[in-house]
């Protein structure tokens, strides 16, 4: 009887967490808001206030879990707290920026709100842990001597192809390195670390009176990162070394530039998008084997009496 009556009791504490849950999941989507912007102006109950947040995470589900729970649920290892910005969950997922993290298994929070990335600049740290942006060059994951070493050796090994995409790149980017954000994409777009990331530059971007110098200043910090394993990444490399590099290496290599800013979420500039769009119609005109600069076909002769016809019928 007494276990029967501990269940029941058990069972009914249950049910009180879930119904408080419920209840605090209305609160939450109703003023949740106004709780980030508190965060923000609130500098003396900051950190009571962060323990409000809720987040989608990778592994919440259709849930949304506060900070508290993500600490809790950190793996053994693990240092800091990641998360990424964007449009939505199912985009940020699917980012370059979130492979390594993924593989390792790691939580990563979906910062999907437009009011976020004031929040987290005023929110660098919770319980210790640092609050690391995935879509910024550095993870600050923990690397072992052999792990620093095999970087210098990739440096070393991909030197040719870095400084040859910084050359063709120009000011399009900060900087060309080898990424630790990455698994199975060949490349990917980040923000420096004193940049604005490319959620964040859609938020300045929709600002009625956003400085347009400021912007053309900021978004301009970008990097771009290349995997040393990727079968692609090493062809390149090999091409350049042996010095059988042609304007088809630099097109592959402002392609994949292009590509990456755009899975990465920023906006192309006009002249960059025009560029994208003329590469795309290559590519399908070579998959389809039609030439790029083939002869537009003549149009379709229509008859002079057919035509006084069909007038002659509009006027009835």
């Amino acid at each position: 009887e007494d276990e029967d009556e501990d269940e029941g009791e058990v069972e009914e504490k249950e049910d009180e967490a879930d119904e408080e849950e419920g209840k605090y999941e209305k609160f939450w989507k109703a003023f949740g808001k106004y709780i980030k912007m508190g965060l923000i102006e609130d500098a003396a109950n900051r950190t009571r206030l962060a323990k409000l947040l809720r987040y989608a995470t990778s592994k919440s589900g259709d849930k949304e879990i506060s900070l508290e729970e993500y600490v809790a649920n950190m793996k053994e290892e693990q240092k800091n707290i990641y998360y990424i910005s964007g449009e939505d969950k199912e985009s940020l997922l699917k980012s370059p920026s979130v492979e390594k993290l993924l593989a390792m298994d790691y939580e990563i929070i979906f910062m999907t709100d437009s009011v976020d990335e004031y929040t987290v600049q005023h929110l660098t740290e919770f319980e210790g842990k640092r609050l690391i942006n995935a879509s910024r060059e550095g993870l600050k994951l923990e690397e072992g001597d052999k792990d620093k070493r095999r970087e210098e050796l990739y440096k070393d090994k991909f030197k040719p192809l870095t400084d040859y995409i910084k050359e063709t790149l120009g000011k399009k980017v900060e900087k060309v390195m080898i990424s630790k954000h990455l698994v199975s994409s060949p490349v990917v777009a980040l923000s420096a670390d004193y940049g604005w990331t490319a959620q964040m530059e859609k938020v300045m971007k929709s600002q009625a009176f956003s400085d347009q110098s400021k912007f053309e200043f900021m978004k301009s910090k970008r990097n771009f990162g290349i995997n040393p394993r990727h079968p692609m990444i090493v062809e390149l490399n090999s091409k350049i070394k042996d010095g059988s590099a042609d304007e088809a290496t630099k097109d592959s290599v402002l392609s994949l530039y292009l590509s990456a800013v755009v899975a990465a979420g920023y906006q192309l500039t006009p002249e960059d998008a025009v560029d994208f769009s003329t590469r795309v119609a290559s590519i399908v005109s070579s998959s389809i084997g039609v030439a790029v600069d083939a002869p537009l076909e003549p149009e379709i002769e229509v008859q002079d009496d057919v035509v006084e016809e069909e007038e002659g019928e509009e006027e009835e």
